[in-house]
């Protein structure tokens, strides 16, 4: 690992836990980049938060419609999850402990001790939404971890109702106060959870990482982020699979 990853790392993590995310990336004349540097400045920002703060999973990101619209990027990539920043379904989200925050309703699985998946159900997951650099890059977007900034859990989720190798049918939805304000079909990812899943596993043995019994994955969603405001009410409902909700306070 390079001396350029580590020190940017170090300030990575020192501007997310000052709630002012991605500096390097403002700047002008920064230096290039790569996109596996930018792997290697999450990964490093993972074993400076070790001491306190465990990685409990990954998530998929920027392979859907929505997100890859938004962005103007093609993905996969891939984030961390951490176990100090799961919530349960019905917590009260400080609006002001975010830099721009956006959710998105998505999947997410289980992995069972063999490695397969033992559940799966919705989530809403939290985003810095900030880009600083002058277009968005993925080397940005990875280096900020996905721009993920926390998940919110239904408070259960059911056995496996679901085979993996059969298509997933039935619509992923996202209200906001009441009101449906995002929508598409769950299997509306590449290979939808399975495709995700084989995804991030061969991705990750590239870098020296592998999946493991009980780990959290977010697989993608075919829908995009939404930028959400003190008061909002969120709720996102997978057919046949549950729902999840939070609110934003300010």
């Amino acid at each position: 690992m390079t001396d350029f990853v580590r020190s940017l790392a170090a300030r990575q993590l020192a501007d997310y836990r000052s709630g002012n995310p991605g500096t390097f990336f403002a700047e002008p004349r920064r230096p290039q980049l790569s996109l596996d540097e930018a792997y290697r400045v999450q990964d490093e920002v993972a074993a400076l938060r070790a001491s306190t703060e465990r990685v409990v999973g990954y998530k998929v990101g920027c392979t859907g419609p929505g997100t890859r619209a938004q962005f103007g990027l093609d993905g996969p990539i891939r984030g961390l999850l951490y176990e100090t920043e799961l919530h349960t379904s019905g917590s009260e989200l400080s609006y002001q402990a975010y830099d721009g925050l956006a959710i998105e309703g998505e999947l997410a699985v289980r992995l069972s001790d063999d490695g397969r998946i033992a559940q799966v159900f919705p989530v809403i997951e939290l985003h810095n939404y900030v880009f600083r650099g002058e277009l968005p890059t993925l080397q940005e977007l990875v280096a900020n971890n996905g721009i993920n900034v926390g998940v919110v859990l239904p408070l259960t989720a059911a056995e496996l109702p679901w085979r993996g190798d059969e298509p997933l049918i039935g619509c992923l939805s996202v209200q906001i106060n009441g009101i449906c304000v995002d929508q598409g079909p769950m299997g509306g990812v590449p290979g939808g959870p399975v495709g995700s899943l084989r995804w991030l596993a061969r991705h990750l043995n590239d870098y020296g990482l592998h999946l493991r019994p009980g780990q959290l994955i977010l697989t993608g969603t075919p829908l995009g982020l939404i930028r959400v405001r003190p008061g909002d009410h969120v709720q996102v409902t997978a057919e046949d699979f549950g729902a999840v909700e939070a609110t934003i306070a300010a």
